[in-house]
């Protein structure tokens, strides 16, 4: 049989792609400035306001636009923070070893059994509605998966011979970092931001929805924030260009990167390569 998943990949990394793209060159793709009072009161969609416009008259078309590289900046940065974070403490206790590496190991466990999503609505809440805070915290709750990974990989890599070798030969820490480790952790880094993605798209709607984000910052979660506000929403047919579109966003998004690590796990998943 046929295997699906390089196209699998290829449709991901296309819905990835035009969102990168969209996040871009949002400036010149959006009619209109996403806080600007462009319209009237609530208007249908119309060639001027594709998606209409919201109760004070802005864009949502535009919006929906400018949400995606808020997302595309809260997914590259708190997933950079949370790769950096875990790659040095999963790589520096499992080249330690010995005590500092049970230590690291219990306190990487502790965190890993902290509920992230409390925590995390908990954080936001005392620290105020900031896209910084999101930032920050998304990578810092984040960084124990990617360091459990990393550690189980270094680990499994010191008992190489190639390794042991280069360091009986004089090779320092620098250099096998940057000469074997490297090489062989870098696809479980790539699968570890993947999978930080398309949770931290939800998660960054979600807290924009609830009003724990960044107020003035154009979210999909805020333009869903703002609709579900309207009452009577479902009772017209308001719902199906303003809360519709920003849902459609967020879901394809997250498609895009879910279809992503399913077709480049073989590569990436080294029980995968040990099953096959």
């Amino acid at each position: 049989m046929r295997d699906a998943r390089p196209s699998l990949t290829a449709v991901g990394g296309a819905l990835v792609g035009v969102l990168v793209v969209v996040a871009i060159f949002a400036p010149l793709l959006a009619p209109h400035d996403p806080r600007a009072l462009v319209g009237g009161y609530l208007e249908r969609p119309s060639a001027e306001h594709l998606l209409g416009t919201n109760e004070i008259g802005q864009d949502i078309f535009s919006q929906l636009i400018w949400g995606a590289r808020t997302s595309l900046l809260v997914t590259v940065a708190g997933g950079a923070l949370a790769m950096v974070v875990g790659v040095l403490i999963g790589v520096g206790s499992g080249l330690a070893g010995g005590l500092v590496d049970e230590v690291v190991t219990r306190a990487v466990d502790v965190f890993l059994a902290i509920p992230v999503l409390p925590l995390l609505l908990v954080v936001a809440t005392l620290a105020g509605p900031n896209l910084t805070t999101v930032i920050l915290v998304l990578g810092l709750l984040a960084w124990p998966g990617v360091s459990r990974l990393v550690h189980s990989q270094t680990l499994s890599l010191r008992q190489r011979g190639f390794v042991q070798s280069a360091g009986s030969f004089g090779g320092g820490s620098l250099y096998l970092i940057r000469r074997h480790l490297f090489p062989a952790l870098a696809p479980v880094v790539v699968a570890g931001f993947i999978d930080f993605a398309t949770v931290a798209i939800v998660l960054e709607a979600g807290l924009a929805f609830l009003g724990l984000s960044d107020p003035t910052a154009v979210s999909w979660g805020t333009v869903l924030n703002q609709a579900l506000g309207h009452p009577g929403i479902y009772f017209s047919p308001l719902w199906t260009w303003w809360i519709l579109p920003a849902g459609l966003a967020i879901t394809v998004a997250v498609l895009g990167f879910t279809l992503v690590g399913i077709g480049l796990e073989p590569a990436f998943n080294p029980r995968w390569r040990r099953a096959r």
